[in-house]
């Protein structure tokens, strides 16, 4: 009884699956299963090889299963069937169990293509769900530039201090730069003498004894140089 429902089982999947179901032997056989993916998913559709092999039971027994990917097939971004079949096989114990003691390898590939699909969905969801908080995160610390930091009695008193700090220096950096221009223009204005007190010292000739004008004092030396 179970081997004629394997054969006209077997004899529906050809007419379903023309170009993707491999015989390996008579009671095991290979389907290839593409993904239907979203228009905004990157990428090419991943490719799943789901291998079934009947028990002599079935379909009172589950079917062997064994799920891969096509030999040198690149994994997708949301999808590595190395790593994610586990789960995919586990989530049709199921529906396994709910078709026990009927033809069921349409019904399994139809649930493992729908969770691979789903969990690809899922996948690019939490990506851009990450993105998008990502940009978030980036805008609240750019806009913490702008909110200034809340003043309390604490951060008042240390900013108070800073400021009277900062002004004193300033204070006194500034007395040091004036006290370094009035060094600096402070110039000895030389002893100017009189008409007189030139006449007096034998440095000045008639008619300028009565001149109240003064003659810088260097002026003077250079006078009693050209004498000597």
């Amino acid at each position: 009884m179970g081997r004629e429902e394997q054969i006209e089982e077997r004899e529906v999947l050809d007419s379903i699956f023309p170009e993707e179901i491999t015989d390996i032997s008579e009671t095991e056989f290979r389907i290839s299963i593409k993904l239907d993916l979203p228009d905004d998913v990157e990428g090419e559709p991943p490719v799943l090889l789901l291998t079934v092999r009947y028990p002599e039971e079935y379909p009172d027994k589950a079917p062997f299963l064994e799920l891969a990917a096509p030999q040198n097939s690149t994994p997708h971004e949301f999808l590595n069937v190395a790593e994610d079949k586990e789960q995919l096989l586990q989530g049709l114990e199921a529906t396994i169990e709910e078709n026990l003691g009927m033809a069921m390898v349409f019904t399994l590939v139809s649930a493992i293509k729908e969770a691979a699909e789903q969990l690809i969905e899922s996948r690019k969801e939490a990506a851009e769900k990450a993105h998008e908080e990502a940009i978030l995160a980036a805008e609240r610390e750019e806009n913490k530039k702008f909110h200034g930091t809340p003043v309390t009695r604490e951060t008042f008193l240390k900013w108070r201090e800073a400021f009277l700090k900062e002004m004193e220096e300033a204070r006194i950096k500034e007395e040091e730069e004036k006290a370094a221009e009035l060094k600096k223009a402070r110039i000895k204005e030389p002893v100017r003498l009189t008409g007189k007190q030139l006449w007096q010292q034998g440095l000045a000739t008639a008619g300028q004894e009565d001149d109240e004008d003064g003659i810088p004092v260097d002026e003077v030396q250079k006078l009693k140089v050209g004498d000597s």
